[in-house]
């Protein structure tokens, strides 16, 4: 049973979460000939204030 771990940047909307965890869901399911009701997904939010790229803090998800 695959188990997906996905860590993100906290203030994503819970339809946008949804959305990744479908997407992922789908492929893993495709790619390895599994039923999707077999593969776990978890999203962890993390503080801006414990993400850090380029050595700085990050604030808040980029609005796409």
């Amino acid at each position: 049973m695959p188990f997906v771990s996905i860590r993100i940047l906290e203030g994503h909307t819970q339809k946008r979460k949804n959305e990744i965890s479908r997407r992922v869901t789908e492929a893993i399911s495709e790619v390895a000939e599994l039923p999707m009701d077999k593969i776990w997904v978890v999203i962890e939010d993390v503080p801006g204030s414990d993400w850090f790229v380029g050595g700085e803090p990050t604030r808040e998800p980029k609005r796409l």
